[in-house]
């Protein structure tokens, strides 16, 4: 094909900016580094910015609360132990120091409350808030100190078959003379099983030198040691189960029987006149025990019903207040006073209880301030102690003229007046004055004290303890963190830069040391160097480090094939230069990410060692705090809710810290918005 020749008009053409001339424009934004930039866009993502700000708070929270806030977290408070939270006044119903209770046992002799022994029914008045008695008694098969009436359950013992049991009163002197008679009712009540019923026999049983009263005086038996770090709860005082009197071997005596009923299944009222027996059998006088006998078959229960023995006497009879102690129609008092190895008047060898006592619950609102640190009933104080406070000048007092001297000067004073004075009868100088006033003034206090989140089972304040225990962990964390990531960076850089053989022994050794168990090398630490904080630190650091140098070798090796590393290799840049400069800076990203979230991690560790009771001792510290509440968190759950939200918090702020470090030290992302 022949070549063609285009020829061009002038017109063919159009300038495009025939009208402008192009010149070069001035850069209207300002130079700026690395770090301004990574700054600039971690202040662009706004949840980052929420995370740091509470992370700041916390941390600043941290370094302030232990100082300002005056309570003592080092001692034990048993007094204080328990308290609700509070902020506001008491009755606004809110974070008011106030506790609710529900069904608690009904004291009706002082219609207060069943609280412990410890506070006076006039302390526990004041400090009501509210307070619902139920309408009708509640009954129940269980002895209690504040429940009444009830009939006496005597039952063999299914765990000993075919075994008789027996119900043995005190020993009594009986005589022919002084008109003595037991009346016997038993029980017919609901809810029993009619087929359970036993085959019983009462008869009085006498004694012959040779052959001792059985049962007469029961050894008491230990009290049980509290489990270890239990506390007991300072309100209430909890029931004890009532436990039955055990005998394991009963001889006895044939020489002297009396018998009121023999084996019989009638439940029909006794009425039996006892000197008439013992002048019919030709005796004066006896000195015997009544028993209640329970015939077993094989391994069933059985059981009788006692509603109630009364044993009277002739007027000229001397051991009238032995027979009322023996005697009883209270079921439940009458097993509360013979569960006592002081008096023993009923042992058992089989068991008893009581069934259908009756108790009264109540509903009521608790003012734990007023209780712990509120008015003071009426108490002693030596006039060496009234002189001290005179000498502080907190008060003046002149005994020569009476309680109405007494001035109080400052609020420093424990008391608030006098309601009487002591003198020596013999040199009329003044002994003990009797005053009331507050007790946080005795306790040490200025004023009423104000736990915003309560405290805990030994007393101490939870905020204060709270936030000192996230003091020591938070410097366990950071500085933990701060060793392995510096040792886990240089480690790293070395093996993923450099490579080959290098690589292959650092990669050997990592994996040799990771095969061992973190909680072995924790607890190895431990028993040799002690529970203490250097003793976490270097247990965390020894295995801590190679997680950070794991990604850093893996950003090593993303990264040094790079054409800008090729070039400035190339340029002849050292090694060092190739690293810090060009890779490193690349790799920060995710290594600083994983970094700020070892905070946490090591936060958690240490927690975990304290369930595993290897916690850090001898300082506050989380793990501590939480492992030693979390049994109570049914009753008193703000002891760990408060702190859980703290390290929750805490956490979740970290999280959203490290994605805005990550994206803000991504140089991939610079000038980006």
């Amino acid at each position: 094909m022949a070549d063609r020749q285009i020829e061009f008009r002038s017109d063919d053409f159009q300038l495009v900016q025939n009208d402008k001339i192009i010149t070069d424009v001035k850069l209207d934004t300002k130079p700026t580094t690395f770090f301004k930039d990574a700054f600039r866009r971690f202040c662009k993502n706004k949840s980052s910015v929420v995370g740091a700000i509470i992370l700041a708070i916390l941390v600043f929270m941290a370094i302030v609360v232990p100082f300002l806030i005056p309570h003592d977290i080092e001692n034990v408070h048993s007094d204080e132990a328990f308290l609700a939270p509070k902020v506001f006044e008491s009755g606004t119903g809110f974070w008011d120091g106030t506790r609710a209770y529900k069904q608690v046992p009904y004291n009706r002799q002082e219609e207060v409350p069943a609280l412990s022994d410890k506070y006076t029914p006039a302390a526990i008045r004041k400090s009501l808030i509210s307070l619902t008695v139920d309408e009708e008694p509640t009954l129940q098969d269980a002895a209690n100190s504040y429940a009444f009436g009830g009939t006496v359950m005597f039952q063999t013992d299914a765990k000993v078959e075919g075994k008789d049991a027996y119900l043995i009163s005190k020993t009594v002197d009986f005589n022919s003379k002084d008109g003595y008679a037991i009346e016997i009712l038993f029980g017919n009540e609901d809810g029993v099983q009619e087929s359970h019923l036993a085959e019983y026999r009462v008869f009085l049983r006498g004694a012959t030198d040779a052959s001792p009263l059985a049962a007469d005086e029961p050894e008491p038996e230990e009290p049980e040691e509290p489990a270890e770090g239990e506390e007991a709860n300072p309100l209430f005082d909890e029931e004890e189960e009532q436990q039955p009197d055990q005998i394991e071997t009963i001889e006895l005596s044939s020489d002297q029987i009396v018998m009121i009923r023999d084996f019989s299944t009638d439940y029909s009222p006794i009425s039996f006149d006892i000197s008439k027996a013992l002048a019919d059998a030709g005796l004066t006088s006896m000195k015997a025990q009544i028993v209640f006998e329970i015939r077993a078959v094989n391994d069933e229960l059985r059981y009788i019903l006692i509603d109630k023995v009364t044993l009277t006497a002739g007027s000229k009879a001397k051991n009238k207040d032995m027979l009322a102690a023996v005697s009883f129609e209270d079921g439940n008092e009458m097993v509360l006073v013979s569960n006592k190895a002081d008096s023993a008047y009923w042992a058992c060898s089989g068991r008893k209880g009581v069934h259908n006592a009756s108790i009264y619950y109540c509903d009521f609102v608790l003012d734990t301030y007023m209780l712990i640190y509120g008015d003071t009933d009426l108490q002693s104080y030596a006039a060496s102690v009234l002189n001290k406070w005179i000498e502080n000048g907190w008060c003046s007092y002149d005994y020569t003229v009476g309680p109405e001297s007494f001035v109080k000067l400052k609020d420093d004073c424990p008391i608030e007046h006098v309601e009487s004075q002591t003198l020596n009868s013999r040199t009329k100088k003044l002994l003990e004055i009797t005053g009331s006033g507050f007790k946080y003034k005795k306790l040490g206090y200025s004023s009423m004290p104000l736990h915003i989140l309560g405290t805990d089972a030994t007393g101490k304040d939870l905020f204060k303890r709270a936030f000192a225990s996230l003091r020591t962990s938070l410097i366990l964390g950071i500085c933990t963190s701060a060793f392995c990531f510096a040792f886990g960076l240089i480690w790293g850089s070395i093996s993923g830069y450099f490579g080959g053989n290098v690589d292959l022994f650092m990669e050997r050794f990592c994996e040799i040391l990771s095969g061992v168990p973190w909680i072995v090398i924790m607890t190895l630490c431990i028993l040799h160097l002690g529970n203490n904080f250097f003793t976490f630190f270097l247990a965390l650091c020894m295995t801590g480090w190679m997680g950070t140098a794991a990604r850093t070798r893996t950003q090593f090796y993303r990264f040094k094939g790079r054409e800008y590393v090729l070039a400035s290799r190339t340029l002849g840049s050292s090694d060092m230069r190739l690293i810090f400069k060009h890779i490193l800076p690349n790799s920060m990203g995710t290594i600083i990410t994983s970094s700020v979230l070892m905070i946490p991690r090591v936060i958690f560790s240490e927690a975990t060692l304290a369930y595993l009771n290897l916690g850090l001792q001898g300082q506050q510290s989380f793990g501590v705090m939480m492992s030693t509440n979390q049994p109570r968190l049914d009753k008193y759950p703000y002891l760990v809710i408060f702190p859980a939200i703290i390290i929750a918090l805490m956490m979740i702020s970290f999280n959203l810290f490290g994605n805005g470090l990550r994206d803000a030290f991504n140089p991939s992302l610079k000038g980006s918005e």
